[in-house]
């Protein structure tokens, strides 16, 4: 199979992982969440985000790797485990993947007489958190929880790791990723995520966007830093 060839293949997965993940996730906030009778709740939502990586790693992740996260390449990279050549490529397949899931979610919730978008699952920080939390909040929780979610991913995937489980160990990370940080943030350790909702949101979503690129990228890095000194033993 030709570089390119396989190469398409690698991002058209991403697309399809981060696709899937948006729309999984941020649609059970914006279709289900919206309606108390459904009953899923915060639980609800947290358990989508985690199933929406679970199912979409053993899919997927045997062709591209399951990253469905800029923040999660870059700490890849930082580890050693992916290619700077194919980091920027990656990076762009999500981010398309993400806007073109939200864009979907969209037409599909302003199908409903009297829809508004409002905040439309973005991320956000002091008016736009959902507590109330202020902009250190955000930005200590995120770096915080990306850093641990990209340890979990090195970990699960590591050699050392029982064959076959690492997309449970993601997936059921993610889930408590967004136990913890749905009040103060909405929850976003993924750039990609962050951006497509934005889109969308009637809010000032857009204008806090940078943190939800800064601060799951300096997490992640976190994360690759700390698991080189301690988790690479072999």
């Amino acid at each position: 199979m030709g570089q390119g060839v396989l190469m398409f293949k690698k991002l058209s997965a991403e697309f399809l992982g981060t696709f899937w993940l948006v729309f999984g996730g941020c649609g059970s906030a914006v279709l289900a969440a919206a309606f108390p009778e459904v009953g899923i709740g915060l639980l609800g939502v947290a358990f989508a985000f985690g199933l929406t990586v679970l199912t979409m790693a053993y899919t997927v992740g045997g062709i591209s790797g399951g990253h469905f996260n800029p923040a999660v390449s870059v700490g890849l990279t930082v580890a050693g485990k992916f290619p700077v050549s194919s980091l920027v490529p990656y990076i762009v397949a999500q981010v398309v993947g993400a806007v073109a899931a939200a864009a979907v979610l969209y037409l599909v919730a302003s199908g409903k007489a009297g829809f508004t978008a409002g905040g439309f699952a973005s991320n956000g920080y002091g008016e736009l958190s959902p507590g109330g939390y202020s902009l250190t909040a955000a930005l200590v929780i995120e770096v915080v929880l990306t850093a641990f979610f990209l340890l979990i991913i090195l970990g699960s995937t590591h050699g050392r790791a029982p064959v076959g489980f690492a997309p449970i160990a993601i997936g059921l990370g993610l889930t408590l990723i967004h136990l913890v940080s749905i009040p103060v943030t909405n929850t976003s350790v993924n750039p990609a995520r962050s951006t497509g909702v934005a889109l969308f949101a009637e809010t000032a979503a857009l204008s806090q966007l940078w943190l939800f690129w800064v601060a799951p990228i300096l997490g992640a890095v976190i994360g690759a830093v700390i698991w080189k000194v301690v988790g690479e033993t072999d």
